[in-house]
């Protein structure tokens, strides 16, 4: 026999009778049912939970080390109390933040992993490097007091802006699909600066303790209470500011969309360079005299906070927009009712319809109206998100698993339609976004099945020009969910 021979020849089957070699195969269970799946050697860094792992790790090893070089640096007491001052602005501003964020949430692990980047590692990289730099500066010219100036004005506000936007640029690359415009940006930027300035307040409010414990002075005349006053009370926005231009930078350029490459690393570079220079006028606001402070205070920081809050409400209601040019499609395919797009892209009637969902179903079991008030608020979340991938879609160019997508989505949206349907129907009556007003549903008693809310009788819809772009059609007498138009 040949050696080409050899090296094909197959090996038998190893089964004890040839006549069972069908049934043997037969008996392996579906894919899904497999208990047993195939490793990948050599590829552990692909998986979700050691990718998570390493980066929980690495922000909690900053976590640790930043904590221990502010508690050397201000005490244990010190620390302490600068501790308790700092956290209160904390909730403050990442409600704020979140409400902004109500028509398309963005999911928690994103804005806990950019307020940690903040609070750990972008405020490791700004202490050290702010150090480094300026005992060099200050051993360069050998004028200590120029040093801490320059250091304050000019290489503070290059490194610590750079930090920050190295959270928005890691979500704005990794998670694409939850990063799609300016309220995102702002939203994550602003969680960012809001960690790092939590942890640059211990260190402030730490050290200014130091300082009333060495002098004595305690009350409003303390540093301790000076220290809070401007850092706190009339400036906890100052940092979350500088670093929304940044956010506001990157929210553009995903809303240029994929094919415009220089748009998205012009806008982002341009709002890192604001966030620089506003943050570095802030810093150098002292050199302008003893009110320099305030007139940077009344001429600048007021104005842009202004601006940037309406910026954010006017992206905001851009996104409502999108859901009253998107969503009627798929209510002339049958899948929502006319006046649900028109509740879902108004804040008032959305929060209209969690209310009578609740009310509706909270008689005599409280936690029913709960349930009910949860599955709304699911209904619009999918519906929101349903919008927004049709539009990136029409902008951008259906990828290949859009269909996949809107089935998904759909699907949620039907399981959740019984009890959704009805009260955005009415929400949208009732807030005068559709024709008429009618009568609220009675109270149903106790045991009595929910009104069911009348659809028309799902169609197929083949409107436009990109195939991908058609809503699909649900399969005519089931109730399982969506299926592709056949």
């Amino acid at each position: 026999m040949s050696e080409g021979s050899v090296q094909h020849q197959q090996p038998a089957v190893p089964v004890l009778e040839e006549q069972r070699l069908d049934e043997f195969l037969s008996a392996v269970p579906e894919r899904g049912q497999w208990r047993y799946r195939p490793r990948r050697v050599g590829m552990v860094w692909r998986s979700k939970a050691f990718r998570a792992g390493a980066v929980i790790a690495v922000l909690a090893l900053c976590g640790l080390v930043i904590l221990s070089l502010v508690r050397d640096q201000t005490g244990t007491e010190g620390f302490l109390v600068g501790l308790g001052l700092a956290v209160l602005p904390v909730p403050l501003l990442m409600a704020a933040f979140r409400w902004l964020d109500r028509v398309e949430p963005g999911p928690w692990r994103n804005l806990l992993f950019a307020f940690a980047w903040g609070a750990c590692a972008a405020a490791l990289v700004a202490i050290i490097a702010n150090s480094f730099a300026t005992r060099w500066i200050a051993t360069a010219t050998a004028d200590p007091a120029s040093a801490d100036t320059l250091g304050a004005t000019v290489v503070a506000p290059v490194v610590e802006e750079s930090a920050k936007a190295a959270a928005v640029l890691l979500i704005f690359l990794f998670r694409r699909r939850e990063f799609g415009g300016v309220v995102d940006g702002i939203v994550v930027a602003g969680f960012t600066a809001t960690g790092f300035a939590f942890t640059e307040n211990i260190l402030y409010l730490g050290n200014a303790f130091g300082e009333d414990q060495e002098l004595g002075t305690t009350g409003l005349a303390s540093v301790t209470a000076g220290t809070f006053f401007v850092r706190v009370v009339m400036s906890p926005f100052a940092h979350p500011l500088f670093t929304v231009l940044t956010g506001i930078g990157f929210g553009f350029a995903a809303l240029g969309g994929r094919r415009r490459r220089v748009r998205r690393i012009v806008l982002p570079l341009l709002g890192l360079v604001l966030a620089m220079g506003m943050h570095a006028l802030w810093n150098g606001s002292s050199a302008f005299g003893p009110y320099g402070f305030y007139a940077v205070y009344g001429a600048f920081m007021v104005p842009a906070l202004a601006l940037v809050t309406w910026l954010a409400i006017w992206s905001r209601q851009r996104e409502l927009r999108t859901l009253s040019a998107e969503l009627p499609v798929y209510a002339s395919a049958g899948w929502l009712t006319p006046a649900e797009p028109l509740a879902l892209a108004s804040m008032r009637a959305r929060g209209m319809a969690r209310d009578m969902a609740r009310h509706w179903n909270s008689h005599p079991d409280r936690s029913r109206g709960r349930a009910a008030a949860r599955a709304v608020a699911e209904y619009e979340s999918f519906a929101t998100s349903l919008a927004v991938l049709r539009h990136r879609a029409r902008r951008d160019g259906a990828g290949p698993d859009f269909a996949h997508r809107e089935q998904e989505l759909l699907h949620h949206l039907w399981q959740r339609r019984d009890i959704a349907g009805p009260a955005l129907t009415y929400a949208a009556r009732a807030t005068g976004r559709a024709h008429r007003v009618p009568p609220p549903y009675p109270r149903r008693p106790h045991g009595a099945p929910y009104p069911q809310h009348q659809v028309p009788a799902p169609h197929r819809h083949y409107g436009g020009h990109n195939p991908y772009l058609q809503p699909v059609a649900r399969q005519p007498g089931t109730g399982h969910g969506p299926v592709p138009p056949g």
